[in-house]
């Protein structure tokens, strides 16, 4: 069964292992996540939970936001995410779903908002070339040609120019599992996912426990 989970990212170290390989891990703090909605084929014409993360207070949620969470019952929440299921019918509202879910030794995917850098020139967002830097020289950091004149007479798009550079939904896959820690919510991944330390994380687990 697929077990969905949210959570924050807390930060990057190090562990050690009995051998001494020194391995990077990301600390994510993982749930618990509230279901709010069970969506079926027959009210809805597919299977899906919504997972609810990160109790708030409730006024700083608007009332149409309240009042779907008062349907099932559950405190103001921040996030509130869908996940598609084949097995809707094991699930119920208001059911708590915690980081045990998951076992050292799994392979997990985790989808979050890649860390954004603003407005970016070419060299930092392409890899582009500098120009020369000799005296006389003006395209030290210019892009050069971005097309012909009267024909075509515009720029055919998707050309690689400045602009806007991260906060890309990025999604990094088969992750293994180092360490759970169930009393404090905890989970250590191998290697690094997207975003800055607090950033919200979707969690996706292809396990089989229950």
């Amino acid at each position: 069964m697929s077990v969905n989970l949210l959570g924050t990212k807390i930060g990057m170290t190090q562990v050690f292992t009995e051998n001494g390989t020194c391995t990077p891990v990301t600390v994510l703090k993982v749930g618990p996540c509230i279901i709010t909605q069970i969506k079926t084929d027959t009210t809805d014409g597919y299977n899906a939970i919504q997972l609810g993360y990160a109790q708030i207070s409730s006024h700083l949620l608007t009332k149409p936001q309240l009042g779907h969470l008062n349907k099932s019952h559950a405190p103001a929440l921040k996030y509130l995410k869908e996940y598609k299921t084949h097995n809707a019918e094991t699930f119920y509202v208001g059911q708590i779903i915690k980081v045990d879910q998951i076992k050292v030794g799994d392979k997990i995917n985790v989808q979050g908002k890649s860390i954004g850098k603003g407005f970016s020139g070419y060299q930092k967002r392409h890899n582009f070339s500098r120009g020369p830097m000799s005296h006389g020289c003006k395209n030290h950091r210019q892009p050069g040609s971005i097309g012909a004149g009267t024909t075509p007479g515009r720029v055919f798009p998707g050309k690689k120019m400045a602009g806007r550079l991260g906060n890309y939904t990025i999604t990094i896959q088969n992750l293994s599992i180092i360490d759970v820690n169930v009393e404090q919510n905890l989970m250590l991944v191998k290697g690094s996912v997207p975003g800055k330390p607090g950033a919200l994380v979707s969690i996706e687990s292809k396990s089989n426990h229950t």
